[in-house]
């Protein structure tokens, strides 16, 4: 995968959320699968990616991703959220039903 591949399917799909992480991540490897799982459950119009970011190198930086973890959702081929390591689940599906609302309509 590389930067051409994510801009495709950021501009393919209606939703895409890249979750960037590092194997060596306590938190990275604590919160992904919380986040998985709360994107399949309430969201599972999102398309989901999950990035390495020692294996996808050059996607981070092309996404300027600076740390782990980082979640990046595109919405309609443009960033609406990006969290960082201290991302509140909540407060992150509070933005996503807003949005969801809207695209619904």
């Amino acid at each position: 995968m590389n930067p051409e591949d994510i801009e495709a399917l950021v501009h393919n799909n209606t939703a895409v959320a890249l979750y960037f992480s590092g194997e060596d991540c306590g938190v990275c490897n604590a919160l992904k699968p919380k986040i998985e799982e709360f994107l399949e459950q309430k969201f599972p119009f999102i398309k989901r990616v999950f990035l390495d970011t020692k294996e996808h190198l050059e996607i981070a930086a092309w996404l300027s991703v600076f740390s782990v973890p980082t979640l990046i959702i595109f919405i309609e081929g443009k960033e609406y959220i990006r969290e960082g390591r201290a991302m509140s689940i909540h407060a992150l599906g509070e933005k996503l039903t807003r949005i969801y609302e809207i695209l619904e309509r």
